[in-house]
């Protein structure tokens, strides 16, 4: 491995001294790919000339690749000045953004650079990004687009600038507090500090790990660089409608993570459901059916709703915890006895309290909101209890352990 330079620092260099980054391994790059083979040749060759001179690295590519990738990168690294690996996922859980997190757990040094594969993140800013959170005593610290200095040119055609500059508005818009001083909460090109890094809180989907980082692990200081956003310089981009609501749905599942948060965002979709439920009343008075029997049938279209919106945005992450058509029961069965709940409740609070109608009807509402969320929650979104075995060897756990991690494959 190529040793710094050495010499002190000047403020506003961002080359770094030997006796401020240990050896060895100073930088690990964690750098996710999916079919990125045409790119492979040309981004080592220019992490070689901008990065072991500067600054000690390691460089593990985290493949979920269908086509040669892996085999590319292994031929690729003969010549490398740095260790390279490769650690292949035959599941590609949390598509990019659980790559990244896969590499930051296998990380050994003291930084971790996160960039993509494409070229369309400057391999000479990697010594920068470690200079500045050096410099600066930051934890993490941003390549950012919007910054002065700094340009998203790269982006192909006015579509994906304003998609891009709507998720960024939206993301700062919702978390203003933990994305505070980071311009571009969009950036796939970061460097933080692996003491900061809780993996096990992280829960990516798709490809937006920086949000992930920033949200749960809550860097204390943030810095930022500027930087030019490049052309790609082979193969095609990743970016997809479906990968777009993949991260809308990631956004949720952030900004719901506390149970007030979730409640609230319970009582929102609850509110959706009544447009369900009252066009499918009109339509079964209309065509003749009685209007209690149409109320009860209506009903279950809000309940419907309701329960699709909740799958998709509330709980998805829990979705695996019991069969849907379990689910399914669960949340009717809750949905329907709010309404059997309700009429009980209000009688009581008119005839034991002296309430008037409104706000028992008012009171009631909010009871069986809260308990309909707990019980929704409890019920049928909670982890069930699996029996495991009082007695199992510390052995059998270590040999399934290995057993299930994916190889890592290090090219000498």
């Amino acid at each position: 491995m190529t040793t710094p330079r050495t010499g002190a620092e000047e403020l506003g260099d961002p080359e770094l001294s030997a006796n401020q980054v240990a050896e060895p391994g100073a930088v690990t790059l964690v750098i996710p790919t999916y079919n990125e083979s045409g790119n492979i040749r040309e981004l080592l060759r220019r992490l070689t000339d901008a990065v072991p001179g500067r600054v000690p690295c390691e460089v593990l590519f985290v493949d979920d690749s269908t086509d040669d990738t892996p085999e590319v990168i292994r031929n690729a690294a003969q010549d490398c000045p740095f260790p390279v690996a490769v650690l292949h996922r035959d599941t590609p859980s949390g598509g990019l953004g659980g790559a990244v997190v896969e590499g930051m757990k296998r990380a050994g040094s003291d930084w971790i650079v996160v960039m993509d594969a494409d070229l369309q993140h400057p391999p000479a800013l990697v010594p920068e990004l470690v200079a500045a959170g050096e410099r600066d005593a930051a934890d993490l610290v941003v390549a950012s687009r919007y910054i002065p200095g700094g340009s998203r040119e790269g982006l192909a055609g006015g579509y994906r600038v304003a998609v891009s500059r709507g998720a960024t508005w939206l993301t700062k818009g919702l978390f203003p507090r933990r994305l505070h001083g980071i311009s571009d909460p969009m950036s796939g090109f970061f460097a933080i500090r692996r003491s900061v890094v809780t993996a096990e809180a992280l829960k990516p989907l798709g490809y937006k790990i920086l949000l992930e980082l920033a949200v749960r692990c809550r860097p204390e200081k943030v810095a930022e660089v500027p930087f030019v956003f490049q052309d790609r310089f082979a193969g095609e981009s990743k970016s997809t409608a479906k990968e777009g609501m993949r991260f809308l749905s990631h956004l949720v599942g952030l900004r719901t993570a506390s149970p007030v948060a979730r409640m609230i965002a319970f009582g929102l979709i609850g509110l959706t459901g009544f447009v369900p439920n009252l066009v499918a009343l009109a339509m079964l008075t209309g065509a003749g059916m009685h209007y209690l029997p149409a109320e009860i049938v209506a009903n279950q279209f809000g309940v419907a709703w309701n329960f699709v919106l909740i799958e998709l945005l509330l709980f998805r992450d829990r979705r695996r915890h019991r069969h849907w058509a379990d689910r399914v029961g669960r949340f009717a069965l809750l949905a329907n006895a709010d309404l059997l709940l309700r009429i009980p409740l209000i009688a009581l609070f008119v005839a034991q309290f002296g309430m008037a109608v409104l706000p028992a009807t008012a009171l009631a509402l909010l009871t069986t909101f809260v308990l309909r969320f707990a019980a929704t929650e409890a019920l049928v979104y909670l982890p069930r209890r699996e029996r495991t075995p009082r007695r199992t060897s510390r052995r059998t756990a270590r040999r399934t352990a290995r057993t299930e991690a994916p190889a890592l494959d290090t090219v000498p």
